[in-house]
């Protein structure tokens, strides 16, 4: 009988093949955490939008109201191939192509009137391949030439770095380690605090700024990361085959197998 608990002591990476409904849930318990730390005049609020990737240059579209009414029928009515009206020509039957739909979703931290506060970005491995990546590179801009805090954080060993810490420093202090957290705090716009986070160690506990003026707020990720793995039962998940990219060495696929084992996941 395999264990519930989450078998490792900081990120599990096979978390990574669940990512859409693990960043989701994360997200929402990443929200919740800070919204029971603000000061009373300030709100954190979940955000959201669409990735429209067929248009050059790529645009992205977030509704403000969203209003829907049921079709009179309980159903819409759904089109076939070949049953159209015979016209002068022959309708040509078209090829069906199903496509995902990219939703992107952070948390951002405002005043009650409405100014950005801190933005704090859960990146997905769209972030970090493609022009995902040009994409959130803009964005991340965006947010640092604003009086606004950004944090990031990154979970994923797969993908290409897209921090705003350069990689080179990362490297520099952290060398081998997979995921990290990088602050950029307004006040303090040339430095960068970065959290780096081993894959056999918890992940830490770090400062989250608001104003100069307030405290900051102490975010604790490995219980969040725990609850997800729990509540979304990924202890059932098939764990015969390891997660892409390979780990780092075979002492580090050799902990991982050992942690598996000892949990009854393989």
């Amino acid at each position: 009988m395999a264990d519930s608990k989450n078998p490792f002591p900081g990120m599990n990476p096979f978390l990574e093949r669940n990512w859409g409904p693990v960043h989701t849930a994360l997200i929402g318990y990443i929200w919740e955490e800070v919204g029971r730390q603000l000061p009373e005049d300030l709100v954190a609020r979940p955000e959201e939008r669409i990735e429209i990737d067929e248009v050059t240059p790529p645009s992205a579209y977030r509704p403000d109201v969203a209003v829907s009414e049921d079709w009179k029928s309980g159903t819409p009515r759904q089109w076939t191939p070949g049953t159209e009206t015979e016209s002068a020509g022959t309708l040509a039957e078209p090829q069906m192509v199903w496509v995902e739909e990219l939703i992107e979703r952070w948390i951002e931290i405002r005043t009650a009137e409405g100014r950005l506060v801190t933005a704090v970005e859960l990146l997905s491995p769209a972030n970090k391949t493609g022009g995902g990546w040009d994409t959130y590179r803009r964005k991340q801009r965006a947010y640092l030439q604003s009086r606004a805090s950004l944090v990031e954080i990154d979970l994923l060993r797969q993908g290409t770095h897209v921090l705003a810490a350069p990689l080179k420093s990362v490297a520099e202090k952290a060398p081998g380690t997979c995921y990290h957290i990088c602050v950029s705090r307004a006040s303090t716009p040339q430095c960068r605090e970065v959290y780096s986070c081993p894959l056999r160690e918890r992940l830490p506990a770090f400062r989250l700024p608001l104003r100069e003026t307030d405290s900051d707020i102490a975010l604790d990720l490995q219980p969040l990361i725990d609850r997800c793995y729990e509540a979304g039962r990924y202890y059932l998940s098939p764990h015969d085959r390891d997660p892409e990219p390979p780990f780092a060495d075979d002492a580090e696929t050799a902990w991982v197998h050992e942690r598996l084992a000892a949990a009854g996941l393989r």
